[in-house]
């Protein structure tokens, strides 16, 4: 492998790009965890198109790509059973006065694949799926505070949980008051946040796993404590979805919620998430019931038929070929690889591979073990240079091994400049400008 730091690269078109997106789009994105400030100075990637687990910019130059859509693309873009299945129902019309069969026929596959749930209701984004389980959750227990993860980094961007950011501008204290936070893993923590909020906690919302394995007994724990204490248990299965199992972390850890959301991986990049659940809950939207209703999802989009077609095809794709499986593989020779190029050039303690291989994450940590922002700067400089685009590790199953064997390679160029920055103690001049910034932070 070559430990000598790599050429230049030079992105003329994706910096003028860049600029025409800033002065017609706030944040020059439609999602901050995709805007340029994610990103190296002058290094931040527009892209033309992509195939499989690569992705070409508008300078030409082609990527091995990770953390795909956020990490909706879990097949590699343009998979061709999902786009067969969407081209099929583009002639057909997109969206009807009444339902479409389609919807029958995705919602019985989507209760065939996570059997735990009993109704579901499609929507097209993570954050109205989520909202609408707040919204549930507080019309059936009738209180009004929501207990969220406060280890976990985003749930939706509605109020109840933005509020809860550094990014809070607009959102009236009423409002953040009403949702409080405990601790992943730490049940006696969570059992002191219920009691202190004795009968006025709707739910608890959490990612059932992240980036470590939920410590033995506690989702068992956790459902308990909700049952005990009244309150409804959401899971947020938007990543776990399809990547923990094809029934999320639900079926790969047999704890039932009584509600649950996707998204993400259910559509390959198209737009579709669900909310399901329990149908004693989920009724409570519907018409077959003597309470008062409850204004559960209602999107025109929801229905439209190539997203839901998108949607099926994935879920026969995952289940025929074995997808989920795969998906670790793959992340199991790319986190051995990570760790040995780390290792060999001296920054094992510095470079860390974290998460569950199907979702694996890297933190980039100073000379004294701290998280880094100008480290991951100059990181992700080497890794766009070798031609990896990697905000995470997150594979897609279109990745193959030479795929992996060439971003192993370039992480060591990488871990090559990174020796060379901490011997120096200061990793400013292999930044090539600003530091990379977090999402969430209450200046731009």
């Amino acid at each position: 492998m070559h430990t000598e730091d790599t050429e230049e690269l030079l992105l003329p078109r994706s910096r003028e790009a860049n600029e025409r997106l800033h002065a017609l789009i706030p944040g020059g994105a439609h999602t901050y965890a995709k805007g340029d400030d994610q990103y190296p100075e002058n290094l931040a990637p527009v892209i033309s198109h992509g195939h499989g687990a690569h992705v070409w910019d508008v300078d030409g130059n082609r990527y091995v790509e990770y953390g795909s859509g956020l990490r909706s693309v879990s097949l590699g873009h343009a998979h061709p059973r999902v786009t067969e299945a969407v081209r099929r129902e583009l002639d057909r019309g997109a969206n009807f006065v009444r339902p479409s069969i389609l919807e029958a026929e995705a919602a019985e596959r989507f209760l065939a694949t996570v059997p735990t749930a009993e109704m579901v209701k499609f929507a097209k984004n993570g954050s109205d799926a989520t909202t609408a389980a707040v919204r549930l959750a507080r019309a059936a227990t009738g209180r009004s505070r929501v207990a969220l993860c406060a280890d976990h980094p985003f749930f939706s961007t509605d109020d109840w949980f933005i509020g809860t950011t550094p990014m809070s501008a607009g959102i009236p204290d009423a409002t953040n008051d009403l949702t409080v936070a405990f601790p992943y893993g730490d049940l006696a923590a969570t059992e002191e946040l219920l009691s202190r909020y004795q009968d006025d906690v709707a739910c608890l919302i959490l990612e059932p796993a992240t980036h470590t394995e939920p410590p033995p007994g506690y989702l068992e724990g956790l459902r308990a404590l909700a049952d005990r204490h009244g309150c409804v248990l959401v899971f947020d299965e938007m990543i776990t979805g399809f990547r923990w199992s094809e029934a999320g972390a639900q079926g790969l850890y047999g704890v039932v919620p009584d509600l649950s959301t996707f998204g993400k991986a259910l559509g390959n990049g198209f737009a579709v998430s669900a909310l399901a659940g329990r149908r004693e809950l989920m009724e409570r939207g519907g018409l077959r019931h003597s309470g008062d209703r409850v204004f559960l999802l209602s999107t025109t989009h929801g229905a439209e038929t190539h997203s839901l077609a998108a949607a099926m095809a994935v879920q026969t794709t995952y289940a025929e070929e074995g997808v989920t499986a795969r998906l670790h593989a793959l992340g199991e020779r790319l986190a051995a690889g990570v760790r040995e190029a780390a290792a060999g050039m001296g920054v094992g303690d510095h470079v860390v591979v974290r998460g569950r291989a199907s979702n694996l994450v890297f933190a980039t940590l100073d000379e004294r073990g701290q998280p880094s922002q100008p480290y991951r700067t100059l990181f992700l400089r080497r890794l766009l240079a070798g031609g990896v685009l990697a905000p995470s590790f997150v594979v897609s199953s279109a990745l193959d091994d030479a795929d992996i064997d060439h971003t192993v390679e370039v992480v060591a160029q990488a871990c090559a400049v990174y020796r060379k920055a901490l011997d120096a103690g200061d990793p400013t001049p292999w930044l090539g400008g600003r530091p990379v910034k977090p999402v969430f932070r209450r200046q731009a």
